[in-house]
């Protein structure tokens, strides 16, 4: 963030990822509200306090987390959050309060927090605090110097998570031990410099992720072997295989070097031939040979290293089999610990027997209840044969057909006299000229004229 590049491409006054809150710009009030010094005590006016605090806290944080920085100075803040010339006042006070939260720590202290050998070397990168810091803090003077470099706590473990992933995925991860350059130049995209290199490597040491070694004045890197692991102290194992990849690197340096001297020597021949120089032309071809016989054998040697260090990440993931085979066979043994085939075999025998018993309770409920009356299963079948005969042997008479009925839509008229009847009847022989009535029977007769 302090270094000149990143000076250089950040642009004065403004946010260069454009991700300022909204009233940067609209609120010109609460701007200025804003960028005002804090009261010397929040117990003046909390709401104002915490106010400021809520706006500039979170926003020194994701600012450092978008540049991809772990380590932040007050002059380096005040330089990216300046607006229309002016410089928020109370952005110490800020520091100062995550400082008291734990959220931020001063490098000095998180360096001194890890007790590690390789610091004594590695302090020699960090500058040297100013004496007016170190009495300030002697003194018990709490302000925030300009220079001062503090450490985000939560970005820089954000930060050692990324490079051990980075390093789990890369092909340094077939041995847990590595040189520190080499990681430098894998990490290079990570961390923007050396010493948030550093400062990652001390935080993973702190988490007991990685241990650092100085060997031979080369300083390597010995990672856990997962995730949630420990990382184990640097052994004679560790260091006999990383002097023995590093023998792999250097023969296949060589030959290739080599190899390209023995190309040179060939082209050379040529071109004496080509010129007609023969005895220089047998000269170079000579040169080619022997440098060939060098290739030879140092391809003895290399395949020598590649087979034993091949025999070593072997006998290691036979150990990891071997380990975990040995878990898988402690954990059976403690889940079967009060388990035996007797016990199985009578819990067995009781669930049969529940079973069995279970089976009888439910033909029981089956068969019904008969309220006290007993009856003779014999007579029931004789009483129930005597019914199915009856029934075979009955007929059924089936009635005749009704007389059909004639139903008019004439309404039948009301009842008529005799006397009406007799001159009905009379009127009738009249007209007809052969019927006389005789008025003297009480009967009504109809007798024919003589």
């Amino acid at each position: 963030m302090w270094s000149p590049e990143r000076e250089a491409e950040a642009p004065a006054g403004g946010d260069p990822a454009g991700l300022l809150p909204p009233e940067w710009e609209e609120d010109e009030e609460r701007m200025s509200f804003l960028f005002s010094a804090f009261k010397r005590s929040r117990e003046v006016n909390s709401t104002d306090w915490d106010s400021k605090m809520g706006f500039w806290a979170p926003l020194v944080l994701s600012h450092s987390r978008r540049q991809g920085v772990v380590r932040l100075r007050l002059r380096d803040l005040q330089e990216a959050f300046q607006r229309k010339g002016s410089v928020p006042l109370g952005l110490a006070t800020v520091l100062q309060d995550l400082l008291r939260r734990g959220e931020l720590q001063r490098e000095s202290d998180f360096m001194a927090s890890v007790d590690s050998s390789w610091i004594s070397w590695g302090v020699g990168v960090f500058l040297l605090k100013p004496l007016k810091w170190t009495l300030s803090n002697m003194l018990g003077d709490n302000k925030v110097p300009a220079e001062e470099v503090l450490v985000a706590v939560e970005l820089l473990k954000e930060k050692a998570e990324e490079v051990y992933r980075l390093y789990q995925n890369s092909p340094l991860s077939s041995h847990p031990v590595v040189a520190l350059s080499e990681l430098s130049t894998l990490c290079a995209g990570s961390c923007p410099d050396e010493r948030t290199f550093y400062l990652v490597l001390l935080q993973l040491q702190k988490e007991k992720r990685v241990t650092v070694l100085e060997q031979n004045g080369e300083k390597i890197v010995k990672f856990a072997r997962g995730p949630h692991a420990k990382v184990s102290p640097v052994n004679d194992v560790d260091v006999g295989v990383y002097q023995l990849m590093q023998s792999e690197q250097l023969l296949s340096r060589k030959v290739e070097s080599l190899s390209q001297e023995a190309e040179r020597c060939k082209e050379e021949a040529r071109r004496a031939c080509r010129a007609g120089k023969k005895q220089l032309a047998l000269r170079s071809l000579k040169a080619k040979q022997r440098t060939e016989k060098r290739i030879e054998a140092l391809h003895a040697k290399l395949d020598t290293v590649q087979g034993i260090l091949d025999r070593i990440y072997a006998s290691q993931t036979d150990q990891m089999v071997f380990n975990a085979y040995q878990a898988g066979v402690g954990a059976l043994k403690l889940s079967m610990k009060d388990v035996t085939v007797e016990k199985a075999e009578s819990l067995v025998d009781q669930i049969q027997e529940l079973c069995d018993t279970q089976d009888e309770v439910s033909q029981t409920l089956a068969g019904g209840v008969t309220n006290g009356l007993d009856f003779d299963s014999e007579e029931l079948e004789k009483e129930l044969d005597i019914l199915l005969q009856d029934t075979t042997k009955e007929h059924f008479d089936l009635p005749e057909n009704p007389p059909e009925t004639f139903y008019t839509n004439s309404v039948p008229n009301a009842r008529i006299s005799d006397a009406e009847l007799e001159a009905e009847l009379e009127k009738l022989s009249l007209s007809e000229g052969g019927l006389v009535p005789s008025s003297k029977s009480p009967k009504r007769q109809l007798e024919p004229t003589l």
